[in-house]
């Protein structure tokens, strides 16, 4: 058993390179216009952050760029305020996190789907994730990525900024973290690390699960680090989706991926099925959407499916109520998803997610 997982990462090549590239990379919806005459609300530097540029956007979708010791380079903060913010300045509201996938940037108009935009009793908050950050502290800094502790930048300077400069409600009750592909894992590990700040979650086809049974999903994370797409990329197109920027080893996440005398250790701790627990302990209400790839495993939505299906299973034996959509081929799934790994069967489950999480913040 322990020996079996390099050999399952060579067959598994072409589902992880689909994975790190269909998989993990959101295909996105149009955009939207913003108010040309609109101004967003000013933003005071604190906790780490210091914001750099212009603000672009209009007051109720507005873009922050900012830096941080904590991760290398320039990161973009969006933030979607209900359209009622500037009217009410005696009200507080509860906070969604939104974590995009891999390769996307929240500079990108086009993360703001129509469901998040339209929300009508809370803020949004779509951090920067990094192209393969993985929503995490990796174990090696010293990389030729640069720093890379996205957990610190997330946790101890994001919510605090937003916290210090919106008026919002800071309480666990008002705070919620959900996200796609990539950001799906994120939401799920932020949620079992940090089970004090979020009380709802949700993970939309996200790589909900690490461990050694779901090789091509481990796979698919070595692929981003590796950087193995990038030479389908060639040298005419600067911003492909299919590079992640510099090579990295396997390693310098998680530690070694490869279960020698139980080396891969910390790709179980990281693995959120495996703590499922944490957010029955804390009563944390949990949201699971997958599609079913049209059962193709050459789909990467066929193996986020079984990935759900294994993070419902564990939230079962736990006895901890869940909100699961397996939508399958998505035929009834909205007119634009087909039960793949793409932006139309996202729209529609934030169309259910996001009356349900306002509905359950106005009833917290």
């Amino acid at each position: 058993m322990r020996s079996a997982l390099p050999t399952r990462l060579k067959r598994a090549t072409a589902a992880a390179i689909a994975l790190a590239t269909a998989l993990l990379l959101p295909g996105m919806p149009s955009a939207q216009a913003a108010d040309p005459d609109a101004r967003p609300p000013q933003m005071t530097d604190g906790f780490g952050l210091t914001q750099v540029g212009t603000t672009t956007g209009s007051a109720t979708n507005f873009v922050i760029t900012v830096t941080t010791p904590e991760v290398d380079g320039e990161h973009r903060i969006r933030i979607l305020l209900p359209a009622d913010y500037a009217d009410r300045p005696d009200k507080r509201y509860p906070v969604l996190y939104f974590l995009h996938g891999a390769s996307d940037d929240p500079g990108n108009p086009n993360v703001a789907y129509p469901a998040l935009t339209a929300a009508q009793s809370m803020i949004t908050v779509i951090p920067d994730g990094g192209r393969r950050g993985w929503y995490t502290n990796w174990l090696d800094q010293g990389t030729a990525a640069g720093a890379q502790n996205w957990e610190n930048f997330h946790i101890t300077q994001v919510i605090p900024f937003i916290d210090a400069n919106l008026r919002t409600d800071s309480a666990r009750r008002a705070r919620a973290v959900a996200g796609l592909s990539m950001g799906g894992f994120g939401a799920l590990h932020y949620a079992q690390r940090h089970p004090g700040l979020f009380s709802q979650v949700a993970s939309l086809s996200g790589a909900d699960e690490l461990s050694l049974q779901h090789g091509v999903m481990r796979a698919a994370v070595v692929a981003t680090l590796t950087n193995i797409g990038a030479p389908l990329c060639g040298s005419s197109n600067p911003t492909c989706g299919l590079d992640f920027g510099p090579a990295v080893s396997s390693d310098a996440v998680f530690g070694t991926p490869y279960p020698v005398f139980g080396a891969d250790w910390r790709w179980d701790e990281a693995d959120p099925v495996a703590h499922m627990d944490v957010l029955a302990r804390a009563g944390t209400g949990v949201t699971l959407y997958t599609g079913n790839g049209q059962g193709s495993p050459a789909e990467p939505e066929f193996w986020v499916q079984s990935a759900s299906q294994h993070a419902k299973e564990r939230l079962d034996q736990l006895g901890h109520p869940s909100h699961y959509v397996d939508y399958g081929d998505g035929s009834r799934w909205g007119d634009e998803c087909d039960g793949g790994h793409t932006s139309g069967c996202w729209a529609r489950d934030l169309v259910d997610f996001v009356p349900r999480l306002e509905a359950a913040f106005a009833s917290s």
